[in-house]
């Protein structure tokens, strides 16, 4: 009986374990380090990062890659955005925090309910940047320019100007 009782619990525990592995694994291909000892770690090396199209409520021409979390749902998230030289966003606000971080390149930021250059101050890679929900704003990319995310969600985007929503179709 002692056996099949140690039997049980061993097989309970490799179960339990194998589900939080499964449950703590990236979709993205990105898994909990090893070396952590268990732990939760997640261990994003470059060239791992997996590119995707941004999603419909960005101007064509980004790239996005969701490193933790999912921007869609309540809880911390980390994502990028890789945007070609020129590449522009709309004066717009987000319900949430926005917290930037700016890996490469040069991003613009402006303040405002208009796209005005001159309102704009450039932020080169290392800059840090944290703009409460609400805050109307605007930007644009100096040569190619990749941003990090991270905050709580869920994300959104809303556009002072409905034109400038690549979601309405201009």
């Amino acid at each position: 009986m002692t056996r099949h009782c140690l039997a049980v619990v061993v097989l309970v525990a490799l179960t339990c374990s194998l589900a939080r592995l499964a449950r703590t694994a990236n979709p993205d291909g990105v898994h909990p380090d090893p070396a952590a000892g268990g732990a939760h770690h997640i261990l994003v090396l470059p060239d791992a990062v997996e590119w995707h199209d941004a999603p419909p409520s960005m101007p064509r021409g980004a790239k996005v890659a969701v490193l933790e979390g999912d921007p869609a749902k309540p809880g911390f998230f980390a994502m990028r955005a890789k945007m070609p030289d020129g590449y522009r966003i709309g004066p717009h606000w987000h319900p949430g925090v926005e917290r930037v971080t700016v890996l490469s390149g040069t991003f613009n930021l402006g303040n405002g309910e208009k796209f005005d250059k001159s309102a704009a101050r450039a932020m080169p890679a290392g800059t840090y940047s944290s703009m409460q929900p609400g805050m109307k704003h605007f930007g644009w990319a100096e040569g190619e320019t990749i941003i990090q995310v991270a905050t709580e969600g869920p994300w959104g985007i809303t556009y002072v100007d409905p034109n400038d929503d690549p979601r309405n179709g201009k």
